[in-house]
């Protein structure tokens, strides 16, 4: 009878380590760091996703809205990673990554945010703000309200200081 007690406690205690494992594997996969690498846009759906799996016919993506929805992308799909993704200005392009952080810090700082409702000139002022020198014949003004978009769906997610990880990791 004791042989029994003590497999039980010990089998109560190695099930107790297995849901302290997996409680602290939970809590650091919702504190990950979020860099631009792992954010996607993928056409035909809204919004922005987060890249959980690869396939060899295309990722496994999570929604980065509160609904957490994940689906598989497929071939005939765009995807576009946040990180390669640049806006024309006349000089050159500008990395996404330096118009969010200037953004970001506009933000901050009081700059107040557009909507779709917002005038054409309201939207070229807005952006002028963000990016003095970007060319109005290549970036429109849907790309501008786009920005904003994935700005107010990122705020809350990414640290801005640090948009994309070293590549020693």
């Amino acid at each position: 009878m004791s042989f029994y007690t003590k497999s039980e406690g010990i089998l109560t205690r190695y099930l107790r380590l297995i849901n302290i494992f997996a409680l602290s594997k939970i809590i650091t996969d919702n504190n990950m760091a979020l860099y631009l690498t792992d954010i996607v846009s993928v056409s035909g759906k809204s919004g922005l996703h987060k890249m959980v799996g690869k396939r060899s016919n295309g990722l496994i993506v999570e929604s980065l809205d509160g609904a957490k929805k994940r689906f598989a992308t497929s071939l005939t799909q765009k995807v576009s990673f946040l990180s390669d993704i640049s806006m024309y200005t006349y000089e050159s392009d500008e990395k996404l990554e330096d118009i969010l952080k200037s953004l970001h810090a506009q933000a901050e700082g009081g700059l107040e945010l557009i909507s779709k409702k917002s005038s054409a000139a309201d939207v070229q002022t807005f952006f002028r703000k963000i990016l003095e020198n970007f060319d109005e014949d290549q970036v429109y003004n849907s790309d501008i309200l786009k920005l904003v978009s994935w700005y107010k769906i990122l705020k809350d997610k990414v640290d801005f200081e640090n948009l994309t990880s070293s590549e020693e990791d």
